[in-house]
């Protein structure tokens, strides 16, 4: 694999490995689409309109229906934690603009809104949701269009999208660790999801992007960043965001699931056993 291509898609950069011309162009268009459809930040998106639809009931496009079930099917994973109906709260913690454009301002955080995702209900392209409701589908949508983008491969290679991550064939990727170290990948999917670089203040106080959908609030989690290791980069990504949501349970959590998972904190970095476990095997997934 010697190529590597380099574009800007949806607030990050995007590095992929081992594509020809035609394959890097396809897989521009794939994040261009994805952005155009769900952008919180650009006016025209369908996700914009969706969340500006007084109706009870919306059609949607059929990728937008494909990706809010597997958002809905993220929430049944990580028993709500992972919630795409935190639009609201969102846009009370102040991120209602681009990150780029993110400035502190003096007046405070909104009261954020709960998550209703048992409310929401699709049925094939047919959508219904409470009203007020507004969606938001980062939850997954970075890490499928990487995982999708590597499905564009004919070889082996990877793709990186600001720190989701999905590899196969060759000799892996490594990848580097917060704090310092790497990580390397030789299948599969690594994500990160942490509130150490999407963080503004609002008020004074500093808010970040990882809602808790009990309390509608940034997350008061004890962990600063979470890396996992999965089978996709999709998997990885909803299990790093659930994990740092959990706070103290979420290593536990992650070896319930035969995920490895990596914590940092202000006081250090822990590994969950199964992360550990990964670096004793001869053939492993991941390796550090």
């Amino acid at each position: 694999m010697t190529s590597v291509g380099r574009f800007e898609a949806m607030g990050c950069d995007v590095v992929v490995g081992g594509a020809g011309d035609a394959q890097l162009r396809a897989i521009q268009a794939l994040f261009k689409r994805h952005e155009l459809v769900f952008s919180r930040f650009l006016p025209g998106s369908e996700l914009n309109a969706v969340n500006r639809a007084k109706a009870p009931i919306v059609a949607v496009s059929a990728l937008f229906a494909d990706t809010l079930a597997d958002a809905l099917r993220a929430a049944a994973q990580t028993q709500g934690l992972v919630d795409p109906t935190l639009g609201v709260a969102l846009e009370d913690a102040g991120y209602d603009r681009d990150f780029a454009l993110m400035r502190a301002q003096h007046r405070p955080a909104g009261r954020g809104a709960r998550g209703c995702v048992d409310a929401v209900r699709l049925r094939g392209r047919l959508l219904s949701r409470p009203p007020g409701v507004k969606l938001d589908l980062n939850g997954v949508v970075k890490s499928r269009a990487v995982d999708d983008a590597l499905g564009l491969l004919t070889g082996p290679g990877f793709v990186a999208a600001g720190g989701d991550v999905a590899t196969r064939g060759g000799g892996g990727a490594v990848i580097g660790l917060p704090g310092g170290g790497a990580l390397s990948l030789r299948r599969g999917g690594v994500a990160t999801s942490g509130r150490t670089r999407r963080r503004w203040r609002m008020g004074g106080e500093v808010q970040h992007h990882l809602i808790d959908p009990v309390t509608g609030r940034p997350s008061a989690s004890i962990w600063t960043l979470v890396t996992v290791a999965a089978a996709g980069c999709r998997d990885a990504d909803v299990a790093a965001k659930a994990a740092f949501l959990l706070g103290a349970d979420g290593p536990a959590w992650l070896d319930g699931h035969g995920l490895p998972g990596r914590f940092e904190s202000p006081t250090g970095v822990v590994t969950n056993r199964t992360w550990q476990a990964a670096l004793d095997l001869p053939v492993a997934a991941v390796s550090a």
